[in-house]
């Protein structure tokens, strides 16, 4: 019954902040990427830590936005069907095991810079907040 009315929750959140074109999220990483597109369950399990490395061996660094960036929790939204802070527990775990939790950077700017910048970073920004300086691999909507 609680997972029932959790779910009914969620929609009703996600149907609170309808998604416009200019709206979409934008997954990007360093323009000189040879990435040209990643999927939504490779993307969920990059940040859930479970892949660390891409396929030339460079390491993942995910990055994320605050918990209460409305950005940030649209995007969990749509990757995990759950809050940020729906997800304490899990990292709680993983980081008893050794594993942190993706970086969180204070703004759209501050990712963009790092992620221009750092090789294997991979973030979110809207996609209107797109620049030269990355690449999208995927617009969530």
């Amino acid at each position: 019954m609680i997972r029932i009315a959790y779910r009914l929750l969620i929609i009703l959140m996600l149907a609170a902040f309808p998604a416009r074109a200019e709206d979409a999220l934008a997954v990007i990483m360093a323009a000189d990427t040879p990435l040209n597109t990643i999927s939504l369950a490779e993307l969920k399990l990059i940040y859930l830590r479970k892949n660390q490395i891409d396929a030339q061996g460079n390491r993942w660094i995910p990055l994320n936005l605050p918990v209460n960036d409305p950005l940030r929790r649209r995007f969990s939204l749509t990757l995990f069907s759950l809050l940020p802070e729906a997800q304490d527990d899990y990292w709680n775990v993983q980081y008893f095991n050794g594993i942190n939790p993706p970086k969180v950077m204070g703004s759209e700017e501050a990712v963009l810079r790092f992620v221009a910048t750092t090789q294997g970073s991979i973030a979110y920004v809207r996609q209107q907040s797109v620049d030269p300086r990355v690449k999208v691999l995927r617009l969530m909507k």
